[in-house]
This record gives structure tokens, sequence and C-alpha cells, in this order.
């Protein structure tokens, strides 16, 4: 059982699975890793909170070794990264909307 994400929580994840993981998950072209990695992803981000989710968001952009292949990954099948969606997220989930409460 998954635990209830967090009004803020749900807003992240709504944004990044409609431009992010959704096109993905739902793509007949997209490999099984892919799909595989996304649905890691996302479990790894909703065992956070609002600024953990925001902070793994920018870690990825800034490249581990693990994201910066996944991302190479992603593009090399054709579809969006974080780095895609950075500017519009960051507008969207920056420190107004974490302190909001």
């Amino acid at each position: 059982m998954t635990k209830a994400l967090g009004t803020k929580e749900q807003k992240i994840m709504d944004y990044l699975h409609e431009h992010v993981f959704d096109p993905i998950l739902v793509s007949p072209t997209a490999s099984n890793s892919l799909k595989q990695g996304i649905r890691l992803t996302i479990i790894r981000l909703t065992e956070r909170d609002a600024v953990g989710m925001v902070d793994y968001f920018w870690a990825a952009l800034k490249g581990t070794p693990r994201s910066v292949g996944f991302a190479a990954k992603m593009k090399k099948e054709g579809f969006d990264r974080f780095e895609e969606t950075f500017e519009e997220f960051r507008d969207r989930f920056g420190n107004d909307f974490l302190r909001r409460p």
C-alpha cells in the first residue's frame, strides 16, 4: 500500500506524470528498461515530501552518474526529460510554492 501524497506532493507528481512519466509509460515504443526506470523514479519521488521532490528534480538535472545515463536513454528514445521541463517546473514549484501552507 502506498502512502497518500499531500497536496503539494500530488501537484508535483501530476505535473511530472503529464510532462515526463506518462508519455513513456503509455508508449508502445518505449523500451521496457526505460519504463522500469520511470517506475523506480516515481517510487523514489513518492517517498519524499514536496521539498525532497524538488531537490530530487534538481539533482537529476545537475547530474549523477545514474541520472546522466538515464536522461541520455530518454533522449535517444525520443522522450522529454526533466531538462525539457525545467523552466516551467521552476516557475511552478519554486520557493513560493514550497512556502505556501
